[in-house]
């Protein structure tokens, strides 16, 4: 994919004129300038927009259905500059729900175009694979059209007489072979079936098949209320130990949906217990992929596991949990810092002491290892343009040295106020993702050390933990918003529709797991099977979340 010059200066004029007689009409969101265009100019208005414009990052695709009409919408940024955004808002009737792809523009249409087809019922005219993503292709209906029968009972249906353990056969008249990985394989990191096609040795194609584990967490919070029922969900996307993170992307939406503003007190407290669940996100992926790549149980993955236990003692004693958080409120935070506060502080500033010698002890066993070089470097290449195009973001992108980080680029909380870079690397291969977790896990602890910092000295009668915030929300019908954080995953983005009650109408999750999954068939092209398991297990993807 090759893109114009970069834009970071275009207007709402400058896109007003470049979409021109293409666009129906405005409908902007609080987030972005709206553009509703017609069904048949999609990748044209696409098109233009990434070569003329600079956006060349399709950060989500939504779906939804009204009464009178369905919509997607397609949410643009620019990697350069993610506070540069547009919607292109695509109607089609009721009776005929079809528009034209925007696959050929961006490979993240993809799948993003099968779930909105899956659950929704938008067909996709000229999509290349346009069949289900998360449900069985023997469903019938879709789950989030209005009138889907939810009472309707399902039988996935089988083939009559099949032998179900029918010996693995190799086809006369091919030369490749069909492998099926998972979906019960330690290294699928989760329940992940992997459908593999191999020449030989060599893998040809790969095809994800996930839908294992879906858990209806969209549904869940748009049946809701914005200021009590949907806090507690996010914890369970990311589960392993990125809550806040994902408690994070929430508050971040429905704030800006609400108008609230955070107090300053508690931005530091947010910052701080999101970049210690961002250590002990990496902690947990460099453990599980020593694991993957030469089967080290006793030592790395275990003293991951030891130092990722520190952290969620610490954030146990901040939230009260030592998963599920639930510790983020709208306009805040749900409590101060436990007290005796000196004695949290010590235990932090002991973590941090700690600190430097264990990566350093990492770096001795994992990243200075022969057997995992060997395995790690040049294998699993992603390259920077393709990235870009599969929507690929956090350590996956930084690891082909795409320069990408939402908190320094699209700024929230404290992270604008304290010192501390963003990791890239530019092997683009599976030793260069494991690089950037390992230094990313450093410049985690200086932003962790300069808010205990602040904390420490912040005057008594200053420390407001949450804004006042109405006890019923209620925002305005028809207001629209998509805002994401960095998750320790990459960007995690929510996309709330409102519609006047106190729940949303709309509500969609954009996982960085599951664009990044994604691209797993461009990364294992022409690599053997050990290769792949290396490269899925550098994506670090939680199934909870890929599946939502």
């Amino acid at each position: 994919m090759s893109t114009g010059l970069v834009r970071t200066d275009i207007t709402e004029d400058d896109l007003e004129e470049l979409i021109g007689d293409r666009a129906l009409a405005r409908d902007d969101h609080l987030n972005a300038p709206g553009f509703v265009i017609r069904p048949d100019a999609v990748q044209d208005v696409l098109f233009d927009l990434r070569e003329e414009a600079g956006f060349d990052h399709l950060s989500c695709a939504t779906a939804q259905q009204y009464d009178d009409r369905y919509e997607t919408i397609y949410h643009l940024k620019q990697y350069a500059d993610p506070t540069q955004e547009v919607s292109v808002v695509v109607p089609t009737s009721v009776d005929e729900p079809v528009s034209e792809t925007a696959e050929p523009v961006f490979r993240s249409a993809d799948w993003a175009e099968r779930e909105n087809y899956d659950l929704v019922g938008i067909e996709y005219e000229g999509h290349p694979d346009l069949r289900r993503i998360l449900l069985p292709e023997t469903w019938q209906g879709h789950p989030l059209s209005l009138d889907y029968d939810q009472g309707k009972p399902q039988v996935v249906t089988l083939s009559e007489h099949a032998n179900p353990i029918q010996p693995d056969h190799h086809d006369a008249e091919s030369d490749t072979m069909f492998l099926n990985i998972g979906p019960h394989h330690p290294a699928t990191h989760g329940v992940l079936h992997v459908k593999a096609v191999l020449d030989g040795e060599t893998v040809v194609d790969v095809d994800p098949d996930i839908g294992y584990l879906h858990r209806c967490e969209e549904q869940m919070c748009q049946n809701g209320t914005y200021r009590h029922q949907i806090m507690p969900y996010p914890d369970r996307w990311d589960y392993v130990s990125a809550g806040i993170l994902n408690e994070w992307a929430y508050a971040r939406a429905a704030e800006d949906l609400a108008d609230i503003e955070v107090p300053e007190y508690a931005q530091v407290i947010r910052t701080m217990s999101a970049e210690l669940c961002r250590i002990a996100s990496h902690m947990l992926a460099l453990g599980t992929f020593c694991l993957d790549v030469y089967g080290d149980f006793t030592a790395v993955f275990q003293y991951t596991f030891r130092d990722r236990e520190v952290v969620q003692d610490i954030l146990e004693d901040l939230t009260g949990q030592r998963l599920m958080f639930n510790y983020f409120r709208l306009g805040g935070v749900a409590w101060d810092l436990p007290e005796p506060r000196e004695e949290f502080f010590e235990n932090v500033r002991d973590f941090l002491d700690d600190l430097p010698a264990k990566v350093a002890e990492y770096n001795d066993l994992v990243t200075g290892n022969e057997i995992f070089q060997i395995r790690c470097v040049d294998t699993g290449i992603l390259e920077p343009e393709v990235a870009k195009s599969y929507g690929c973001t956090g350590p996956v992108a930084r690891g082909s040295g795409v320069d990408y980080d939402l908190r320094r680029d699209d700024p929230y909380g404290y992270y604008e106020n304290l010192e501390w870079n963003v990791v890239t690397e530019d092997g683009m291969d599976n030793y260069s993702r494991v690089l950037v977790r390992m230094q990313e896990v450093e410049e985690s602890a200086k932003i962790i050390e300069q808010c205990v910092d602040l904390l420490e000295e912040w005057p008594e009668d200053e420390r407001e933990i949450q804004a006042n915030v109405p006890r019923t929300l209620k925002p305005d019908a028809d207001t629209e918003t998509y805002r994401a954080v960095e998750a320790a995953k990459g960007e995690l983005g929510i996309y709330i529709r409102a519609d006047g009650t106190d729940k949303p109408a709309r509500f969609k999750i954009r996982s960085p797991c599951y664009h990044n999954l994604s691209a797993l068939e461009e990364m294992v092209q022409d690599e053997y099977i050990p290769d792949l398991i290396a490269s899925l297990g550098s994506l670090d993807i939680v199934l909870g979340e890929v599946d939502r």
